[in-house]
């Protein structure tokens, strides 16, 4: 994580955030040009892409959202800011963090404002502290009330278009996560109640909603998320249900793949256990929230199927 992270904003980059600041219900205004209609548009910074591709969605035309955690390849859990991010977030109408301790750059970005802009934090709004787990964009549950928590914040900040983020919400709900909802249903129906191994507590979320039983200790998955040491008797008991064949699949996070995963990885190939791959951030970049999830959803699909099918 950051620390002692200075905010380096020029005097031009002072100007153009006053400048920036009125317009009506907090939003700014954008024209195509001479005699078109001003359009209010919320500027929206979110920590990660995640959140953001659903606040994107839901804002359309009225929003402009910028993620700042975009990297497949990063762990946000390190992310160190940027003077370009201090920027982003000195000029945000609203502002989007995870919050529960995964994110906290977020509050040094925000302490350096003044006025503070509209935030959510995702934890706060879900009723959480520090110490729970924070992929909660992994409960499909916590997506569908972040969704609501979102446009609610937008409907705060631009009421005259209320009706306009009530449709986006209504169209989220029931027709861009429809392929994601019926491959959470298609793994429930086939799968309930396979014992399943994973790497850690990112799965943690998933797992139930799947109705998927995930036996790897909950104390060897929090270690491996939060980068602490993992007790030898969690590796024992994580190494045998490996051997033992008495996990199905194992699902691991290709962000975070610790020498403990390693291990694991390896142990689970040796004993021919399907093995499959979820991600903390959208993969490929660019993708929307809904189709990366769904791609992953349906990969762990077929590791359990040809799990099945080996017995």
């Amino acid at each position: 994580m950051a620390s002692g992270f200075r905010t380096l904003v020029s005097w031009a980059g002072v100007a153009s955030v006053l400048i920036g600041l009125f317009g009506v219900a907090g939003c700014r205004s954008a024209s195509a040009g001479p005699g078109t209609v001003r359009q209010r548009v919320i500027d929206v910074v979110a920590a990660e892409n995640f959140w953001g591709s659903i606040a994107a969605q839901l804002g359309g035309v009225h929003a402009r959202v910028h993620s700042i955690i975009t990297n497949p390849d990063a762990d946000p859990h390190s992310y160190e800011p940027t003077a370009a991010d201090a920027r982003a977030v000195a000029g945000a109408n609203l502002v989007l963090e995870n919050g529960i301790g995964y994110d906290p750059w977020v509050g040094r970005l925000l302490s350096a404002d003044s006025p503070l802009p509209a935030t959510i934090d995702v934890g706060t709004s879900l009723g959480l502290t520090n110490g729970a787990n924070p992929h909660r964009w992994y409960n499909p549950g916590d997506v569908r009330a972040v969704i609501e928590t979102i446009v609610r914040s937008y409907r705060r900040l631009d009421p005259a278009d209320g009706a306009y983020f009530d449709a986006k919400e209504t169209w989220f709900e029931n027709v861009a996560l429809r392929p994601y909802d019926a491959a959470i249903s298609s793994v429930r129906s086939r799968f309930h109640g396979t014992p399943v191994g994973a790497s850690e507590s990112i799965f943690s979320m998933l797992a139930p909603a799947l109705g998927l039983d995930l036996i790897t200790p909950a104390s060897f998955l929090k270690a491996i998320s939060e980068g602490t040491d993992v007790s030898a008797s969690d590796k024992q008991t994580a190494d045998r249900q490996i051997m033992d064949h008495a996990i199905k699949i194992y699902v691991y996070n290709s962000q975070n793949v610790t020498p403990d995963v390693q291990v694991q990885l390896a142990e689970a190939r040796a004993a021919h256990i399907p093995v499959t791959t979820i991600t903390e951030t959208l993969a490929p970049a660019g993708t929307t929230f809904q189709t990366w999830q769904t791609f992953q959803l349906l990969r762990i699909e077929a590791a359990l199927a040809s799990a099945a099918s080996s017995h």
